[in-house]
């Protein structure tokens, strides 16, 4: 029973993950990039209809990916890699940074769109809102590609257990850290372009792996 469950949790966990990162690609590749170009009422229309639907399944399916993979963690605790762990803290921010960050803000920018289509003025709040959401869902992105790297790293490299590369897994977890400040802080940089969050996220993935390799 135990391994029909192990498995049940994996299939859930890749299953939730293709949506969840399916999405945050969607909004950060496709969606942002449509909204600098829409027209005032097409991005009311799309704020009010289309953003609501696309953010529900967004958060539902983070937040499954988040709980099957405690239950992953539980069943590997006792041969938890380096690599399984950046990999795991990354997946945790992001999960946090759309609860607690995205969505919220999100609401407010839905609100305010709603406001504006009942004939009625954008919500003051709105303004900061946006670029909130804008640079933790960028955040996001910038996390994917390593925390997938390292989630399948472990069971090709052999990298060794975490207690076993402690000044690896301390350097990156001070980089994460860093990263994940800067989320909150509000700091733009190179990562508010497609180009400039995807070319940093192969640059920080190539980061991590040195890391891992070499400490």
């Amino acid at each position: 029973m135990e391994e029909v469950i192990n498995y049940l949790a994996r299939w859930g966990h890749m299953v939730a993950g293709v949506a969840w990162i399916g999405l945050l690609y969607y909004f950060n590749f496709v969606q942002t990039e449509y909204f600098k170009e829409a027209d005032d009422d097409a991005r009311v229309d799309a704020f009010t209809k289309l953003a609501p639907r696309a953010l529900w399944w967004f958060r539902w399916a983070a937040a499954l990916t988040f709980l099957t993979g405690l239950v992953l963690l539980y069943f590997i605790m006792r041969s938890l890699s380096v690599d399984i762990v950046l990999g795991a803290v990354m997946a945790t921010l992001m999960f946090l940074n759309v609860w607690l960050i995205i969505w919220p803000n999100q609401k407010i920018v839905i609100a305010s769109n709603e406001q504006i289509k009942g004939g009625g003025e954008a919500l003051p709040e709105a303004a900061a809102a946006a670029p909130k959401a804008a640079l933790a869902s960028r955040t996001n992105t910038l996390f994917s590609l390593p925390m997938l790297f390292f989630m399948g790293s472990s069971a090709h490299f052999g990298h060794g257990g975490f207690m076993d590369s402690m000044t690896a897994l301390v350097v990156g977890l001070v980089i994460i850290a860093a990263l994940e400040i800067n989320a909150i802080v509000g700091k733009q940089g190179p990562i508010t372009t497609v180009r400039g969050v995807i070319v940093s996220s192969l640059v920080l993935t190539g980061v991590f792996w040195a890391i891992v390799e070499l400490l």
